[in-house]
């Protein structure tokens, strides 16, 4: 259903949750098995941390946790054990991607496995106009009760009017934004607001997300996606604190002696923004496999740096207490 000019429908369940930001948002990678397939126990085990680490939410089967590469089947599994795991305590967004026909089922399954809402996700491959992008996007929303949040990134990146076109779509109550354009992100922003009257969620969903948030947090934008807080929570829950309360001190040492460093790694291989992420995982005493291909695992002397990186980064929160 499509709203008036100036209306703006919400889940107030979901988005009452979501907009104070109590904690990182926890995007846990999806556990394998040696043979390859999904191990659900070690998944429960990864989001359980997570969770009682201080999350402040948890984006299953999102692109941390390897969507691409699920069945169906699997995917329902993951999001049902992510469900599961999550006791109620916070709520559980499932990704939805692919063409329509597609997303619409990945929407009606993380229903039936009682995820509390969406991230959709581009479209696959095609690069579409910005009206077929918004019925996309709507179709999506209107596949299940669950409220959607839509990921700009890629071959998915909106125009302000659309953006507006889709705060006034029912069903959907954010953006979360992958591509980094500021000054796209501001005239956004400034649409939005000017054109409804009622609230909508943003995201910072870059990459290591925190190397950038200072500069989203001037736009007004508080929510971000963490992929440190997979393998190194206390470190992902210091800088969280340090940016609600102003503590400039710690946000720059772990900027400048930490994340950066982290970004520089990342940057030397192609799908290390997962890969990457998924041997800190390992690397901290959880065994959730390797990556399923396309991705593939990163060099030992990679995984060597991250591990003398994890190690610094927690002597960083040892030197600000």
């Amino acid at each position: 259903m499509n709203m008036e000019p100036g209306e703006l429908v919400t889940s107030a369940p979901l988005a009452a949750r979501l907009a104070i930001p109590s904690g990182p948002l926890f995007f846990p990678v999806t556990a394998f098995a040696p043979d390859g397939s999904v191990d659900l126990d070690t998944y429960r085990a990864h989001v359980r941390r997570g969770v009682e680490a201080g999350a402040a939410a948890v984006f299953a089967c999102c692109g941390t946790g390897e969507f691409h590469a699920l069945t169906p089947e699997e995917f329902e599994a993951c999001v049902r054990a992510a469900v599961e795991a999550a006791d109620g305590r916070v709520p559980v967004v499932a990704g939805a991607g692919y063409g329509t026909a597609l997303a619409v089922r990945y929407a009606r399954l993380a229903e039936a496995a009682g995820a509390d809402g969406l991230l959709a996700m581009p479209p696959y491959l095609v690069v579409a106009g910005q009206e077929g992008l918004l019925r996309h996007y709507r179709e999506v929303a209107a596949a299940t009760p669950l409220p959607v949040i839509v990921y700009q990134r890629d071959n998915a990146v909106f125009t302000p009017e659309t953006v507006v076109g889709l705060a006034r779509t029912d069903g959907i109550i954010g953006l979360k934004d992958g591509l980094g354009d500021l000054d796209l992100m501001q005239r956004v922003v400034s649409a939005v607001r000017t054109a409804t009257s009622g609230d909508f969620l943003y995201f910072n969903g870059l990459p290591t997300a925190e190397q950038t948030q200072l500069a989203y947090r001037a736009l007004g934008v508080t929510l971000y996606s963490s992929a440190v807080f997979c393998f190194a929570p206390e470190i992902a829950l210091a800088f969280h604190r340090a940016l609600g309360t102003g503590d400039d001190t710690t946000v720059r040492r772990l900027l400048d002696g930490f994340y950066g460093p982290f970004v520089e790694l990342r940057a030397q291989g192609r799908g290390y923004a997962v890969a990457l992420v998924k041997a800190g995982v390992r690397l901290r005493g959880l065994d959730v496999g390797e990556v399923r291909p396309p991705l593939h695992e990163p060099a030992g002397d990679h995984v060597k740096q991250l591990a003398e990186l994890i190690e610094r980064g927690y002597a960083l929160l040892e030197e600000t207490k």
